[in-house]
């Protein structure tokens, strides 16, 4: 182990099921740019902060966030949350650019929240 007092272990990040096949559909820079930022999130869990990581108003759940970033000329959000194992479930991704803001949200935290409950009662968790 690494004689760093602050090492830190790498954080598990796993695809919502139902999130899979859309991430299978998506343009390859934008799954590659994805990807990019799942390494980054898997080094660094609940340290991952603005620009690359925000917490998504509007949730049920508190710890629902979104990773951001911009590729292939789209403004993409991801939602994802840390589950009681500490694993970042990938949820749903939406490209925002010339969508309203308001709706955009709407869509992408009602979704997230639906596939987050279901994640959590299939006992995909062990707490």
């Amino acid at each position: 182990m690494d004689s760093d007092p602050y090492f830190v272990m790498p954080w598990t990040v796993l695809f919502h099921p139902e999130f899979w096949p859309e991430f299978l559909d998506l343009r390859a820079p934008v799954q590659d740019e994805l990807a990019a930022r799942m390494k980054r999130l898997q080094a660094t869990g609940p340290l991952t902060g603005r620009p690359d990581v925000d917490t998504l108003k509007g949730s049920s759940f508190a710890n629902m966030k979104e990773l951001r970033f911009s590729v292939d000329g789209g403004v993409w959000r991801v939602a994802f949350a840390f589950d009681p194992d500490k694993q970042a479930v990938l949820l749903v991704a939406g490209d925002k650019a010339g969508v309203a803001q308001d709706r955009f949200y709407r869509t992408l935290i009602r979704k997230a929240d639906e596939r987050y409950a279901r994640h959590l009662q299939a006992g995909r968790t062990k707490g």
